[in-house]
């Protein structure tokens, strides 16, 4: 997988669908239930067994995308669903991307808790640091067991079966998009199993800043959802991922008090 240095696009997303390519790696974590409702919504219901849920991140570069090439880590705290729908969907605890614009729509268009972040890559180890100016504070080293090889896309036919999928997630709850929203990722790739990627993290450096600031809280639970317990992983190659706006679920309390 090719990472890219933080950049700055100064294209416009333009209109939806908004469409990305490239490839990617979709890794599964078992997920303490208890670590999953802490940054989830109230209303939502978490989806668990004995104490856990599905969760994990999803590790992408996209060559071609409405800001360019960029690189994205989004750490998947667990799987919800809103009663009383039945339909399950992702939560994601953290979004972190190389790329101002992109960090900015997630923000503002889904409501994600975007981040602007650092990827360097070594050795197999794809390093991510949290750029917050003057700072870079490092977050994780993913390395892969079994290289992820650039492959001519024909070889990849042999290799894994072309798949089209949808991967449906709530969003919002957020500065700047209050409402609760639900969105899907209409995806066409070649996948094949991969061996789960090593995670290591500096949690223990920040439990003590935890108590007095938000934001090193949530970056706290998303690092405990990275380095919980993997159980399998996808590899996507020829990935091309198409993107509607996301749909109100519905409002803030706080807004509908205020009408």
């Amino acid at each position: 997988m090719k990472i890219m240095q933080t950049t700055c696009s100064s294209g416009f997303a333009g209109k939806p669908p908004w469409v990305f390519k490239g490839s990617a790696v979709y890794q599964f974590h078992l997920v303490k239930a208890d670590i999953a409702r802490a940054i989830i919504p109230k209303e939502f219901r978490l989806v668990e067994t004995f104490g856990y849920t599905l969760g994990g991140f999803f590790l992408a570069n996209y060559n071609e995308s409405p800001f360019g090439p960029f690189d994205e880590l989004v750490t998947i705290a667990g799987i919800v669903r809103n009663p009383p729908m039945l339909t399950s969907h992702a939560w994601a605890a953290s979004v972190y991307v190389n790329n101002d614009n992109a960090c900015t729509h997630g923000r503002k268009e889904f409501g994600l808790p975007s981040q602007v972040a650092a990827f360097s890559k070594a050795n197999q180890t794809i390093h991510v640091a949290e750029v917050d100016s003057p700072m870079t504070t490092g977050l994780y080293d993913i390395r892969h067991e079994s290289p992820i090889l650039k492959m001519n896309p024909l070889k990849w036919m042999a290799l894994g079966p072309t798949i089209k999928m949808s991967l449906p997630s709530y969003s919002g709850r957020t500065e700047h998009r209050p409402q609760l929203l639900k969105y899907s990722c209409q995806i066409e790739c070649r996948v094949k199993p991969t061996s789960p990627a090593r995670v290591s993290g500096s949690l223990g450096q920040i439990n003590a800043e935890t108590e007095s600031n938000g934001h090193l809280k949530k970056r706290e639970i998303s690092m405990s959802v990275m380095l919980s317990k993997p159980i399998f992983a996808l590899e996507f190659n020829c990935l091309k991922m198409e993107v509607q706006p996301p749909v109100v679920v519905s409002r803030n309390p706080l807004e509908l008090k205020q009408e």
